[in-house]
């Protein structure tokens, strides 16, 4: 019979804030950190029972908690042609073909994270392009930042996309000059078709295999929580069934219901009541330790990249999107989830679009009141002003950011069509910390690497993971490394309102701890590259290890 209690000793213990002493040790009884500190009070709290594991000096903190994710897209994406590292159109097309004669019998080709960078300047993707590799069956691809799909012909049939098929409100169907479409969908042409046309095919074998690849992708890299920012129907019938199947899944999920923009007010609304009254029956049904619908989430523009992004002045094409939600629409519809007591989280790449999204949380403290637990969270801020940033700390918002999304090796389209200082004052991470915002960080995989060593390395480095010759982008703005984890463990747990349960190695946490292979405090940065946890446990139970792998996978 094991012992309820185990005395982990001879470690460097990070607890969660960056400016607390490590420990030397810490016990664990039931799922819960029972005490960390100096070993001999630790085993005085734990008694002469506890069995004692020597770590070996290694450095442990609390798990890693994601702060955006797309947890059965990752999944889905781990299945698909890889093409982030491909150089031109020529090796995409390559691969596809690769990827064909391998599977004959296949009914479709899906590939991922493709870079604009592969294009010639003025140059766009073309279903032709793709149809040189590989005609006869639908070719799906994502792009890196998942904001746009590019397809051949054959995908563009199985959609039904043609002339008369109009864009949907937000996106658009690029079209050449006789009006037929060319095989680039952006935004939500690129949800609605493509991405729906691929949840039709899919089944819920399919979904359960995309959610278990997700978790033991996570779990190897130290990831004990994940703030799941892409959900809706599909997704939640997919953790319904491993929560019927297991009673738990295997990390805390925090998840935000997408919200499309329709156009109507009505519809807006309905949506909304329908997301609470979801959020309250999953609730009664499964409880929240495991499951949490949190809140909502509102795609307020695009990407840079594609110049979606909604910027306050044109990039240099001259192109001046507007935003996805207008702010007739987005005003009321985050008033009321406010009002239901949904989390708001509000995608916001350019910094127009982060003025809007302020805005909404503004109209909410201005109707509804002020509230403590409100944390509204604003997502990704590449190209950011200084007069949001100061408004976010007034305004009590998270910034919640993704180091890897500045990986100086998929910076080139990203600068070239800013075109001017812009392109050199992305992603301040320094600004809001000297400003007081509350940082959450993450990795917004499948749209970049997963892997958290290699995103913290990002952070306290700004240097690339992808290519690493490449000069860093912008160094002044780096984290130290304690703050580093401090916003990927107890900030992104901050964010996602269970700071007093997770995010802490202190008595009456629960016990989701993460064992590094690097000591990111004191090594050489470069240790922390393409390292994985050593060991990874969730409530107290060894959830991966190094040596056996995933458990129950």
């Amino acid at each position: 019979m094991t012992a309820s209690t185990t005395i982990y000793r001879n470690t460097t213990v990070f607890t969660g804030e960056a400016d607390a002493a490590p420990k030397e040790s810490f016990a664990v009884r039931d799922g819960k950190i029972l005490a960390a500190g100096d070993l001999a009070p630790v085993r005085l709290a734990a008694g002469s029972d506890a069995v004692e594991v020597d770590l070996g000096g290694a450095f442990v903190s609390p798990g890693i908690i994601e702060g955006h994710a797309h947890m059965l897209m990752l999944g889905e994406s781990l299945d698909k042609v890889q093409l982030r590292d491909c150089t031109s159109v020529a090796e995409v097309q390559e691969r596809l073909a690769a990827a064909r004669a391998a599977a004959p019998d296949a009914p479709r080709i899906l590939g991922t994270s493709w870079l604009f960078d592969i294009f010639a300047p003025g140059e766009r993707p073309t279903a032709a392009m793709l149809d040189a590799a590989v005609p006869d069956v639908p070719v799906i691809l994502d792009a890196n930042d998942l904001h746009s799909v590019w397809v051949n012909t054959a995908a563009l049939q199985a959609m039904e996309i043609d002339r008369s098929t109009p864009d949907p409100v937000g996106g658009e169907i690029v079209r050449d000059d006789e009006g037929d479409a060319t095989g680039f969908l952006l935004e939500t042409a690129a949800m609605k078709h493509a991405w729906g046309y691929l949840e039709a095919m899919a089944s819920d074998a399919d979904r359960d295999r995309f959610l278990e690849n997700a978790c033991n992708a996570y779990l190897e890299t130290g990831v004990t929580g994940a703030t799941e920012m892409s959900f809706g129907a599909a997704d939640l019938a997919a953790y319904r069934r491993r929560l019927d199947r297991d009673g738990r899944l295997p990390f805390p999920v925090n998840a935000h219901w997408i919200l499309t923009a329709s156009g109507s007010l009505e519809t807006d609304l309905a949506e909304v009541a329908e997301v609470a009254r979801l959020r309250d029956e999953v609730a009664a049904q499964c409880g929240e330790d495991w499951l949490r619908i949190a809140g909502v989430k509102f795609i307020l523009d695009g990407v840079i990249d594609a110049c979606t992004a909604t910027m306050r002045a044109p990039y240099a094409n001259g192109a001046l999107p507007g935003p996805i939600w207008e702010r007739e629409f987005a005003l009321p519809v985050a008033v009321a989830a406010d009002a239901a007591g949904l989390q708001l989280a509000l995608h916001a790449i350019g910094d127009e679009a982060s003025t809007i999204a302020l805005d909404m949380v503004q109209e909410c403290i201005s109707v509804n009141g002020p509230r403590a637990d409100r944390r509204a969270r604003v997502e990704h801020l590449e190209s950011v002003a200084d007069d949001t940033i100061a408004r976010m700390a007034a305004l009590g918002v998270t910034a919640s950011m993704q180091p890897v999304h500045c990986d100086p090796a998929v910076l080139d389209n990203w600068q070239a069509v800013l075109g001017d200082e812009r392109a050199h004052t992305g992603f301040p991470w320094h600004k809001f910390r000297d400003a007081g915002v509350a940082l959450a960080l993450g990795t917004d995989a499948p749209t970049a690497p997963h892997e958290a060593p290699n995103n913290l390395f990002i952070a306290v480095t700004a240097k690339s993971v992808l290519d690493r010759e490449r000069a860093p982008y912008q160094p002044h703005r780096v984290f130290t490394p304690a703050e580093a984890v401090e916003a990927l463990t107890l900030g992104t747990a901050f964010a996602t309102r269970r700071e007093h349960e997770v995010g802490r190695i202190a008595s009456g946490y629960r016990a989701n701890v993460v064992v590094w292979t690097a000591n990111p405090l004191t090594d050489a940065p470069e240790a922390l590259l393409d390292s994985a946890s050593a060991m990874t446990l969730v409530d107290g139970e060894v959830a991966y290890s190094a040596e056996h792998g995933t458990m129950g996978a």
